[in-house]
């Protein structure tokens, strides 16, 4: 596995326009919360404590420990942002504003055109399309962007 500083410096070559940044900012933590959205709204047939579980649990999980793998410090910042998801899930089915699967399917399509539309003014293809690791590295370089304005390393 590549060390965290040469996947975030690699994948930061494709990202130096500051319009596509921004669309970064905004479209990363779209397109997490949407994927973990559409795993939450597949139920699993096991309850723990009266709260039944469900696949975005168990992605969650491993991905906690691909960027463990990367880093434990930046694994501790994801964690509270797949905290924040699940939060925000659990939040949208109990208030059923509309079905979960079906905004986060939304915000997963519309997040993405915003990402290529990003691209498209830096000039630049997104780095998945040369390592779909990088699809994990997006949500990690925007974390190493809040460590630093923090004083924290990775």
């Amino acid at each position: 596995m590549q060390n965290i500083n040469n996947l975030l410096s690699e994948y930061g070559e494709s990202h130096k326009n500051e319009t596509n940044k921004a669309i970064h900012w905004v479209c990363v933590p779209l397109i997490f919360f949407s994927i973990v959205g559409i795993f939450y709204s597949i139920k699993l047939p096991f309850y723990i404590n009266g709260i039944q579980l469900n696949v975005a649990l168990i992605f969650l999980l491993t991905v906690l420990f691909y960027y463990t793998a990367l880093s434990f410090k930046l694994a501790i910042g994801m964690l509270v942002f797949c905290i924040l998801c699940l939060l925000l899930c659990q939040f949208i089915e109990a208030n059923g504003f509309a079905q979960l699967w079906f905004i986060s399917i939304l915000i997963f399509i519309a997040a993405w055109i915003g990402q290529f539309y990003g691209h498209k003014i830096e000039g630049k293809k997104p780095s998945f399309f040369k390592d779909l690791q990088f699809l994990m590295v997006g949500p990690a370089w925007l974390m190493s962007f809040i460590y630093k304005k923090l004083g924290l390393g990775l």
